[in-house]
């Protein structure tokens, strides 16, 4: 399980409040034989200081609450931890949904790219097309307007063909 540096410093320092806050607690109980403790500055001591008060930290819970107390602990910390599990998959599905609808972006970029490109390459034959000369047919070129067309030349024709020069004769 891995946990992001803030979270676990925010549990580390909340841990550490509550095991000096529990200390203050114990002491007393742990030092049967005294009865008196003293808050110097920010810090609680078993002996006088200089500008010291004294305080009363009698433990009043009993066996029971103090387990309850215990369990009701552990019981936030599991459900920590749970929460923690559960913001990082949807912080990883999300990353995960970011990364494909991205990646689907870029292939549909690429593919209009591409159709656009095929498009302007086909205007640009069309208009090629367009603008060369058409050549005009044997059947109405030269025709006038009383005389039919002449036909084509027949296989019977008296023209002879000059033999090509080159590696075409075999």
């Amino acid at each position: 399980m891995r946990r992001s540096r803030r979270a676990t410093q925010t549990r580390k320092t909340g841990i550490a409040i509550f095991l000096i806050a529990s200390s203050v607690v114990w002491l007393p109980a742990a030092a049967q034989g005294k009865s008196e403790t003293y808050r110097c500055g920010n810090t609680y001591t078993d002996r006088p200081c200089e500008g010291g008060k004294p305080v009363k930290v009698d433990d009043l819970r009993t066996d029971a609450d103090r387990r309850a107390s215990e369990a009701a602990t552990h019981k936030a910390e599991v459900r920590a931890d749970q929460l923690e599990r559960i913001r990082l998959s949807q912080e990883k599905e999300a990353y995960e949904r970011d990364r494909r609808s991205a990646h689907e972006a870029r292939q549909a970029a690429v593919a209009e790219r591409k159709l656009r490109s095929s498009e302007q390459l086909a205007q640009a034959r069309a208009r090629k097309l367009a603008s060369e000369p058409h050549k005009s047919s044997t059947r109405f070129s030269g025709a006038s307007a009383g005389k039919p067309a002449s036909p084509p030349d027949v296989a019977g024709s008296k023209k002879k063909r000059k033999p090509s020069s080159g590696s075409d004769a075999g």
